[in-house]
Protein backbone atom coordinates (compact mmCIF):
# COMPACT_ATOMS: atom_id res chain seq x y z
CA UNK A 1 0.00 0.00 0.00
CA UNK A 2 1.08 3.33 -1.35
CA UNK A 3 0.96 6.29 1.41
CA UNK A 4 -1.71 8.57 1.36
CA UNK A 5 0.09 11.65 0.09
CA UNK A 6 -2.65 14.13 -0.12
CA UNK A 7 -1.45 18.00 0.43
CA UNK A 8 -3.15 19.54 3.23
CA UNK A 9 -4.95 22.43 2.46
CA UNK A 10 -2.57 25.79 2.12
CA UNK A 11 -2.78 28.07 4.99
CA UNK A 12 -5.47 31.22 4.79
CA UNK A 13 -3.78 34.33 6.08
CA UNK A 14 -5.19 36.55 8.57
CA UNK A 15 -8.00 39.15 7.84
CA UNK A 16 -6.01 42.26 7.80
CA UNK A 17 -9.15 44.80 7.63
CA UNK A 18 -12.67 44.11 9.41
CA UNK A 19 -13.92 43.21 12.76
CA UNK A 20 -11.89 40.04 12.24
CA UNK A 21 -8.95 41.69 11.73
CA UNK A 22 -5.89 40.16 13.59
CA UNK A 23 -3.54 42.81 15.15
CA UNK A 24 0.09 43.67 12.95
CA UNK A 25 2.82 41.80 14.35
CA UNK A 26 4.37 43.69 17.30
CA UNK A 27 1.25 45.04 18.44
CA UNK A 28 -0.92 44.36 21.63
CA UNK A 29 -4.62 43.85 21.52
CA UNK A 30 -6.62 47.15 22.19
CA UNK A 31 -8.99 46.54 25.17
CA UNK A 32 -12.54 46.57 25.10
CA UNK A 33 -14.53 49.67 24.89
CA UNK A 34 -15.97 50.15 28.31
CA UNK A 35 -19.79 51.37 28.38
CA UNK A 36 -20.50 54.32 29.95
CA UNK A 37 -21.00 54.54 33.71
CA UNK A 38 -24.69 54.75 34.53
CA UNK A 39 -23.31 56.80 38.41
CA UNK A 40 -22.39 59.69 35.78
CA UNK A 41 -25.59 59.68 33.45
CA UNK A 42 -27.05 62.52 36.00
CA UNK A 43 -23.45 64.27 35.37
CA UNK A 44 -23.94 64.06 31.59
CA UNK A 45 -27.52 65.33 31.53
CA UNK A 46 -26.59 68.58 33.74
CA UNK A 47 -23.79 69.05 31.15
CA UNK A 48 -25.85 68.49 28.16
CA UNK A 49 -28.64 71.11 30.31
CA UNK A 50 -25.97 73.99 30.47
CA UNK A 51 -24.83 73.51 27.21
CA UNK A 52 -28.03 73.89 25.95
CA UNK A 53 -28.66 77.21 28.52
CA UNK A 54 -25.51 78.47 26.88
CA UNK A 55 -26.49 77.74 23.37
CA UNK A 56 -30.11 79.06 23.68
CA UNK A 57 -28.17 82.44 25.44
CA UNK A 58 -25.79 82.49 22.35
CA UNK A 59 -28.77 82.14 19.62
CA UNK A 60 -31.27 84.73 21.02
CA UNK A 61 -28.69 87.50 19.68
CA UNK A 62 -27.78 86.04 16.35
CA UNK A 63 -30.02 87.16 13.39
CA UNK A 64 -32.79 86.12 12.01
CA UNK A 65 -35.18 86.50 15.11
CA UNK A 66 -38.05 83.90 14.58
CA UNK A 67 -40.75 87.14 15.69
CA UNK A 68 -43.66 85.21 14.54
CA UNK A 69 -42.63 82.13 16.43
CA UNK A 70 -42.11 83.64 19.33
CA UNK A 71 -45.61 85.60 19.09
CA UNK A 72 -47.32 82.54 18.81
CA UNK A 73 -45.58 80.91 21.74
CA UNK A 74 -46.25 83.58 23.76
CA UNK A 75 -49.61 83.83 23.36
CA UNK A 76 -50.41 80.42 23.62
CA UNK A 77 -48.31 80.49 26.94
CA UNK A 78 -50.23 83.16 28.13
CA UNK A 79 -53.51 81.24 26.94
CA UNK A 80 -53.12 78.27 29.10
CA UNK A 81 -51.62 80.14 32.31
CA UNK A 82 -53.76 83.46 33.02
CA UNK A 83 -56.60 81.77 34.00
CA UNK A 84 -55.27 78.92 36.54
CA UNK A 85 -52.84 81.49 37.23
CA UNK A 86 -55.62 83.79 38.53
CA UNK A 87 -57.39 81.11 40.05
CA UNK A 88 -55.02 79.96 42.05
CA UNK A 89 -53.57 82.96 43.53
CA UNK A 90 -56.59 83.75 45.21
CA UNK A 91 -56.24 81.03 47.66
CA UNK A 92 -52.39 81.23 48.15
CA UNK A 93 -53.14 84.88 49.60
CA UNK A 94 -56.29 84.35 51.26
CA UNK A 95 -54.05 81.04 52.90
CA UNK A 96 -50.71 83.47 53.85
CA UNK A 97 -53.08 86.45 54.81
CA UNK A 98 -55.45 83.85 57.56
CA UNK A 99 -52.28 82.00 59.26
CA UNK A 100 -49.48 85.45 59.27
CA UNK A 101 -53.26 86.88 60.66
CA UNK A 102 -53.36 84.53 63.14
CA UNK A 103 -50.09 84.58 64.30
CA UNK A 104 -50.08 88.46 64.56
CA UNK A 105 -52.21 88.30 67.07
CA UNK A 106 -50.80 85.64 69.33
CA UNK A 107 -47.99 88.38 69.30
CA UNK A 108 -49.95 91.32 69.80
CA UNK A 109 -48.62 92.49 66.30
CA UNK A 110 -51.66 93.05 64.34
CA UNK A 111 -50.60 95.82 63.04
CA UNK A 112 -47.89 94.36 60.97
CA UNK A 113 -50.62 91.79 59.47
CA UNK A 114 -50.71 93.46 55.93
CA UNK A 115 -47.13 93.96 55.64
CA UNK A 116 -46.34 90.49 56.72
CA UNK A 117 -48.55 89.01 54.43
CA UNK A 118 -47.82 91.05 51.07
CA UNK A 119 -44.30 90.17 51.31
CA UNK A 120 -45.02 86.78 51.61
CA UNK A 121 -47.06 86.47 48.60
CA UNK A 122 -45.05 88.85 46.21
CA UNK A 123 -41.51 87.86 46.92
CA UNK A 124 -42.14 84.01 47.70
CA UNK A 125 -45.42 82.86 46.58
CA UNK A 126 -46.18 84.67 43.31
CA UNK A 127 -43.08 83.70 41.38
CA UNK A 128 -43.65 80.00 42.23
CA UNK A 129 -47.20 79.87 41.18
CA UNK A 130 -46.24 81.17 38.09
CA UNK A 131 -43.36 79.17 37.38
CA UNK A 132 -45.47 75.75 38.47
CA UNK A 133 -47.93 76.48 36.69
CA UNK A 134 -45.90 78.03 33.00
CA UNK A 135 -43.71 74.28 34.03
CA UNK A 136 -47.11 72.39 34.08
CA UNK A 137 -48.82 73.56 31.53
CA UNK A 138 -46.78 75.38 28.90
CA UNK A 139 -43.64 73.49 29.65
CA UNK A 140 -44.95 69.79 29.37
CA UNK A 141 -46.35 71.19 25.97
CA UNK A 142 -43.75 72.34 24.69
CA UNK A 143 -41.71 69.10 25.73
CA UNK A 144 -44.44 67.28 23.93
CA UNK A 145 -44.24 69.17 20.97
CA UNK A 146 -40.76 69.11 20.56
CA UNK A 147 -40.12 65.41 21.65
CA UNK A 148 -42.63 64.45 18.65
CA UNK A 149 -40.72 66.79 16.25
CA UNK A 150 -37.55 64.29 17.30
CA UNK A 151 -38.94 61.34 16.97
CA UNK A 152 -40.34 62.14 13.24
CA UNK A 153 -36.61 63.22 12.42
CA UNK A 154 -37.95 66.60 11.66
CA UNK A 155 -35.07 68.24 13.57
CA UNK A 156 -32.69 66.22 12.12
CA UNK A 157 -33.96 67.32 8.65
CA UNK A 158 -33.70 70.87 9.84
CA UNK A 159 -29.79 70.37 10.95
CA UNK A 160 -29.67 68.99 7.10
CA UNK A 161 -31.29 71.79 5.41
CA UNK A 162 -28.63 74.20 7.23
CA UNK A 163 -31.51 75.73 9.52
CA UNK A 164 -30.15 75.43 13.40
CA UNK A 165 -32.85 74.06 15.60
CA UNK A 166 -32.36 75.97 18.87
CA UNK A 167 -32.00 79.34 16.87
CA UNK A 168 -35.70 78.24 15.20
CA UNK A 169 -37.91 76.55 17.51
CA UNK A 170 -36.49 76.42 21.35
CA UNK A 171 -35.16 80.71 21.52
CA UNK A 172 -38.71 81.63 21.32
CA UNK A 173 -40.49 79.66 23.38
CA UNK A 174 -37.89 80.13 26.19
CA UNK A 175 -37.62 83.77 25.48
CA UNK A 176 -41.96 83.31 25.23
CA UNK A 177 -42.00 81.31 28.73
CA UNK A 178 -39.59 84.39 30.27
CA UNK A 179 -42.15 86.91 29.35
CA UNK A 180 -44.87 85.46 30.28
CA UNK A 181 -43.75 84.49 33.90
CA UNK A 182 -42.84 88.58 34.41
CA UNK A 183 -45.93 89.65 33.25
CA UNK A 184 -48.23 87.07 34.65
CA UNK A 185 -46.09 87.84 38.25
CA UNK A 186 -47.45 90.88 38.41
CA UNK A 187 -51.09 89.81 37.85
CA UNK A 188 -50.22 87.37 40.31
CA UNK A 189 -49.25 89.48 43.00
CA UNK A 190 -52.01 92.11 43.15
CA UNK A 191 -54.78 89.36 42.71
CA UNK A 192 -52.91 87.93 45.55
CA UNK A 193 -52.64 90.95 47.58
CA UNK A 194 -56.64 92.04 47.09
CA UNK A 195 -57.54 88.43 48.17
CA UNK A 196 -55.17 88.69 51.11
CA UNK A 197 -56.63 92.16 51.93
CA UNK A 198 -60.07 90.82 51.93
CA UNK A 199 -59.78 88.31 53.86
CA UNK A 200 -57.47 89.86 56.18
CA UNK A 201 -60.43 92.47 56.59
CA UNK A 202 -63.88 90.89 56.23
CA UNK A 203 -62.67 87.28 58.07
CA UNK A 204 -60.57 88.48 60.47
CA UNK A 205 -62.35 91.66 61.30
CA UNK A 206 -59.02 93.78 60.81
CA UNK A 207 -59.02 97.32 59.50
CA UNK A 208 -58.31 98.66 55.98
CA UNK A 209 -56.14 101.20 57.03
CA UNK A 210 -54.11 98.80 59.75
CA UNK A 211 -53.46 96.80 56.56
CA UNK A 212 -52.07 99.21 54.47
CA UNK A 213 -50.18 100.65 56.80
CA UNK A 214 -48.82 97.76 57.82
CA UNK A 215 -47.98 97.13 54.11
CA UNK A 216 -46.19 100.64 53.65
CA UNK A 217 -43.97 100.59 57.06
CA UNK A 218 -42.25 96.86 56.14
CA UNK A 219 -42.67 97.18 51.97
CA UNK A 220 -40.00 98.65 49.91
CA UNK A 221 -39.26 98.76 46.01
CA UNK A 222 -36.55 95.90 45.82
CA UNK A 223 -39.19 93.59 47.21
CA UNK A 224 -40.97 94.46 43.61
CA UNK A 225 -37.71 93.87 41.60
CA UNK A 226 -36.49 90.26 43.58
CA UNK A 227 -39.91 88.88 42.79
CA UNK A 228 -39.86 89.96 38.87
CA UNK A 229 -36.16 88.78 38.61
CA UNK A 230 -37.37 85.26 40.65
CA UNK A 231 -40.10 85.46 37.66
CA UNK A 232 -37.73 85.86 34.65
CA UNK A 233 -35.28 82.79 36.05
CA UNK A 234 -37.72 80.71 36.43
CA UNK A 235 -39.33 80.85 33.13
CA UNK A 236 -36.53 80.69 31.43
CA UNK A 237 -35.82 77.09 33.84
CA UNK A 238 -38.86 75.91 33.00
CA UNK A 239 -38.58 76.74 29.36
CA UNK A 240 -34.74 75.38 28.84
CA UNK A 241 -35.92 71.77 30.94
CA UNK A 242 -38.71 71.62 29.00
CA UNK A 243 -36.82 72.00 25.94
CA UNK A 244 -34.06 70.07 26.90
CA UNK A 245 -36.29 66.90 27.57
CA UNK A 246 -38.00 67.17 24.78
CA UNK A 247 -34.93 67.27 22.13
CA UNK A 248 -33.48 64.36 23.72
CA UNK A 249 -36.26 61.71 24.31
CA UNK A 250 -35.83 58.04 24.56
CA UNK A 251 -38.15 55.08 23.24
CA UNK A 252 -40.21 56.37 20.82
CA UNK A 253 -44.01 57.69 21.48
CA UNK A 254 -43.46 56.33 24.99
CA UNK A 255 -40.16 58.13 25.65
CA UNK A 256 -42.10 61.63 24.54
CA UNK A 257 -44.31 60.98 27.63
CA UNK A 258 -41.60 59.72 29.93
CA UNK A 259 -39.71 62.98 28.87
CA UNK A 260 -43.19 65.11 29.74
CA UNK A 261 -43.23 63.77 33.11
CA UNK A 262 -38.90 64.40 33.96
CA UNK A 263 -39.43 67.89 32.67
CA UNK A 264 -41.98 68.75 35.08
CA UNK A 265 -40.33 67.00 38.36
CA UNK A 266 -37.40 68.33 37.29
CA UNK A 267 -38.23 72.17 36.83
CA UNK A 268 -40.20 71.97 39.92
CA UNK A 269 -36.92 70.55 41.68
CA UNK A 270 -34.81 73.23 40.28
CA UNK A 271 -37.62 76.30 41.34
CA UNK A 272 -37.54 75.74 44.66
CA UNK A 273 -33.46 74.95 45.11
CA UNK A 274 -33.06 78.68 43.34
CA UNK A 275 -35.67 79.87 44.87
CA UNK A 276 -33.86 79.56 48.33
CA UNK A 277 -30.62 80.67 46.47
CA UNK A 278 -32.28 83.65 45.37
CA UNK A 279 -33.96 85.01 48.87
CA UNK A 280 -30.91 84.24 50.66
CA UNK A 281 -28.68 86.05 48.90
CA UNK A 282 -31.33 89.21 48.93
CA UNK A 283 -31.64 89.08 52.47
CA UNK A 284 -27.76 89.30 52.62
CA UNK A 285 -27.42 91.86 50.14
CA UNK A 286 -30.89 94.06 50.52
CA UNK A 287 -31.58 95.25 54.19
CA UNK A 288 -34.53 95.74 55.49
CA UNK A 289 -36.70 98.54 55.59
CA UNK A 290 -35.62 100.74 58.66
CA UNK A 291 -32.49 98.46 59.82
Amino acid sequence: MTPDRTPAPPHEPAPTTGAGAAPPPGATAAPAGRAPSRALAPLRETGRLFALAATVTRDTFRRPFQFREFTEQFWFVASVTILPAALVSIPFGAVIALQVGSLTQQLGAQSFTGGASVLAVIQQASPLIVALLISGAAGSAICADLGSRTIREELDAMEVMGVSPVQRLVVPRVLATMCVAVLLNGMVSVVGTLGGYFFNVIMQDGTPGAYLSGFSALAQLPDLWISEIKALIFGFLAGIVAAHRGLNPRGGPKGVGDAVNQSVVITFLLLFFVNMVLTAIYLQVVPAKGA
